[in-house]
């Protein structure tokens, strides 16, 4: 008995592209990530400083190296004009549509923005903000266009 044999086998291969619809959804799903990294440690009173790979060339020997640094993220969060806490959501630079005509979340206390942003973020893995992310990246593509 060969050890293939014991293997159960099939014919699925992995998918060569990702619909766009879902690029969109993971990229921001994965910015409310960062956001809420962000803000439970701004709860606690940490840093949080993510690191990105960064390609360089030194110049002595003009080698190609990648090297860490921090990755700025800021947040998405401010005071509002009437005292509240405001929580916007960003597609790149546009802020998203959440509903006809509103544009932000209003957040109770600083303690109560990682459970909304984790709430947002379902949203969007559920497919619920695909509308509003279409019009931002529809915006953001006519930009590129001459």
């Amino acid at each position: 008995m060969t050890t293939l044999s014991t293997l159960k086998l099939t014919a699925q291969q992995k998918p060569t592209h990702v619909a766009p619809v879902q690029a969109r959804r993971n990229k921001l799903a994965l910015r409310l990530w960062e956001q809420q990294q962000l803000a439970l440690a701004h709860c606690t009173g940490q840093q949080y400083t993510p690191v990105k790979l960064r390609t360089v060339t030194d110049a002595d020997t003009g080698a190609r190296k990648q090297i860490e640094t921090h990755k700025r993220v800021k947040p998405w969060w401010f005071t509002a004009d009437n005292g509240r806490l405001s929580l916007r959501v960003l597609y790149g630079v546009a802020t998203l549509e959440l509903a006809k005509g509103k544009f932000a979340v209003e957040v109770a206390a600083d303690k109560d923005l990682a459970s909304t942003l984790a709430a947002l973020r379902g949203a969007v893995l559920a497919g619920e903000l695909d509308a509003a992310i279409d019009v931002a990246a529809g915006a953001l593509k006519s930009n590129f266009s001459k």
